[in-house]
């Protein structure tokens, strides 16, 4: 794993560029702490921090084919790479390295674009192909590395992240509105938009060519659930998943480096560590996190699992005063205002991993979406329910049985729920059905927006062109299909992969890999019909059936506990300078995003400890974490020079 940046245009002297790839790569050291290296030729840069995880000794980068003709550098893990190897050698190639580096670089020389396909992987690369005077750039299907560029003074720039993009003369930091409404409303942008007006993100499963001053982007693998088979039994879909999952973990313990394990207690992490503690006859060491408030830790079944399988375990305790503390640090790797506070805990959480050694760990992340696990999806089957039965008066207590752990939600009445989570039968038909209370909910905190930015939106509706992004076979498809597709599809890279993911542990040099992401595995659960996923009320009956035997009973029978951390909370009970001075009147009337006397009252409410719910939380988490964002990035960035091996 590592950090990645470049650029492709004419202009620059060799001096010049060799000062702006440093300065590129000075900017994400800490996704490749190891080695760092440039390459400059022509009219093409690239630059390279490492991470060594896979051929150590060899695997150096920018890394040259051996005719000197193609140049890549490369962020991310080729998982097949002993595979890809094995055949490419087959047919008359010849490696100097056992880096899966080379493998690409093999590949792209036979296959060209198409090369992408044979990669079952986490990447995003870029491959200066000489003979053709273009550059190559690819990322993962499901959008676990990320890469963004712009275009400067005639020049296209890319990198791993965005701050590297701010030290190319020219770049100035400014907030996007329509990026922070997409934030206000869904969590996170709609690619290609960036928060950064003027950089674009390459959105997952797609490559971008560019070559004489122009880029063209093309898409090379969609989820897909049109082809959903019918002609299976339920025990041998279960045997397949397990097949699938178990070559997932093993080709992804692949290193020259321990690989830990994260350990959350859930099912989808305990399922891992179970099968990853089989693989790793010399021992397996796991990470969590823990909280002193009951709400929100499961350290018991982390307790339960380390006994199970006698993991080396590894704590870090993370409650308000840590939340508090390292935000500022979380919202410098997010690189976007976000509204929930749990990217903090799992930046200690990388932090810890580092102060062991490790640099690998696996994760149970993406079974959630993949064989349908999160609490939208029962929701969505409930209202559905009500809307073509709406004089029941029973089912509104359903929604206090999907969310125990929602103390505000258990008291509200009937009525209320009813309302709340009701729905016509003409809504029935809304592609964004299972995700529409969550978008209100959300939406909520746009009440603060200044007077200002609400005229910039004008009628601007971020739900509407998320539905307008959607692929024509949509609407064809199954009701929790439909739903899994806006989970996995944009949420799942958007935050979860990003904001919680790639970007916090990449902040402590920590690639994260997930078995449940594996390509094979996700197109066999779209294959899988939707009453198998989720059967009545029970999430993930699949996945639970398939790995009965590899978990305790109490872990495999427990019912899904999302992810959650303390909220705004942690920065009221707990007040930092740093909050305050993002509060006051004067930074508001800078930054200009906010209606300064709302915003005031919301924050008079939190010194008072008199929050009401999810909307107030929400919103002072992402006015802080933009006025933050404001601080951090909305100001020019000075070149600094910093030497680093030249590959010419």
């Amino acid at each position: 794993m590592c950090g990645i940046a470049g650029y492709c245009g004419a202009g620059l002297h060799r001096q010049e560029a060799e000062a702006l790839l440093a300065a590129m790569s000075a900017t994400i050291a800490h996704r490749g702490p190891d080695e760092a290296g440039i390459h400059v030729t022509d009219d093409v840069g690239l630059a390279h921090r490492r991470l060594s995880i896979v051929d150590l000794a060899d695997g150096q980068q920018p890394m040259t084919s051996a005719d000197g003709q193609l140049h890549i550098t490369y962020n991310g893990e080729i998982f097949n790479h002993v595979e890809l190897r094995r055949d490419l050698e087959s047919r008359g190639h010849r490696f100097r390295t056992s880096s899966d580096t080379e493998v690409i670089l093999h590949l792209y020389d036979e296959l060209g674009p198409d090369c992408v396909e044979q990669l079952n992987g986490d990447f995003a690369f870029a491959i200066h192909d000489a003979r053709r005077k273009r550059l190559f750039l690819a990322r993962d299907r499901m959008g676990v590395r990320p890469l963004y560029h712009t275009w400067r003074q005639g020049r296209f720039h890319f990198a791993s992240e965005i701050k590297a993009l701010l030290t190319v003369p020219g770049m100035e930091a400014r907030l996007d509105p329509f990026a922070l409404d997409q934030i206000f409303t869904l969590w996170a942008p709609i690619p290609p938009r960036t928060a950064f007006e003027g950089v674009s993100e390459l959105p997952p499963a797609h490559w971008m060519i560019v070559e004489n001053g122009a880029a063209r982007t093309q898409r090379y693998w969609d989820l897909n659930f049109s082809d959903v088979r019918h002609d299976r039994t339920e025990a041998e879909l279960a045997e397949e998943t397990r097949a699938l999952l178990e070559d997932a973990t093993r080709i992804r313990l692949r290193a020259d480096v321990e690989v830990g394990t994260y350990l959350s207690g859930g099912l989808d992490s305990s399922i891992i560590a179970a099968l990853a503690k089989r693989m790793a006859p010399a021992g397996l060491t796991s990470f969590a996190v823990t909280f002193s408030d009951p709400a929100f830790d499961e350290s018991a079944f982390q307790n339960e699992m380390v006994q199970a399988l006698g993991t080396e375990h590894h704590t870090v305790d993370c409650d308000m005063d840590e939340i508090a503390t390292v935000f500022p640090q979380v919202i410098r790797h997010t690189e976007q205002p976000i509204l929930r506070t749990g990217p903090a805990p799992l930046y200690r959480l990388s932090g810890l991993v580092r102060s062991k050694g490790i640099k690998a760990v696996l994760s149970g992340e993406g079974a959630d979406e993949v064989f349908a696990g999160y609490d939208i999806f029962k929701e969505a089957r409930i209202r559905r329910f009500c809307a073509r039965h709406p004089g029941s008066q029973l089912r509104p207590h359903l929604f206090r049985r999907i969310y125990p752990y929602l103390s505000n939600l258990k008291r509200q009445t009937p009525d209320y729920l009813a309302a709340y989570f009701g729905v016509a039968s003409d809504d029935l038909n809304d592609p964004l059905f299972s995700h529409r209370p969550r978008m209100r909910s959300t939406a909520g905190t746009k009440l603060f927006f200044s007077d200002a930015l609400k005229a910039t939106l004008g009628d601007y509706d971020a739900a509407d062109e998320l539905a307008s992004t959607l692929p024509d076979a949509f609407s064809e498809w199954h009701p929790l299909h439909q739903a899994q597709y806006l989970e996995t599809h944009f949420l799942l890279p958007g935050y979860i992969l990003s904001s919680q993911g790639d970007r916090m542990a990449m902040a402590h040099g920590i690639e994260t890999r997930f078995p449940f992401l594996d390509h094979r595995l996700v197109m066999h659960a779209a294959q899988t019909p939707a009453s198998i996923k989720l059967k009545g009320l029970r999430e993930k009956h699949l996945l639970r059936e398939a790995m009965r035997d590899v978990v305790p009973p109490q872990i495999a029978d427990r019912p899904k506990q999302p992810y959650r951390a303390p909220e705004a909370s942690a920065f009221t009970d707990h007040t930092q300078a740093y909050v305050e001075e993002a509060f006051e009147k004067s930074a508001l009337e800078e930054n200009g995003n906010f209606h300064v006397e709302k915003t005031a009252r919301l924050y008079n409410k939190s010194r008072l400890n008199s929050f009401t719910g999810f909307r107030d939380n929400a919103a002072f988490v992402g006015i802080l974490s933009t006025q933050l964002w404001s601080q951090q990035f909305a100001r020019p960035v000075r070149i600094t020079d910093q030497p680093l091996a030249v590959r010419a």
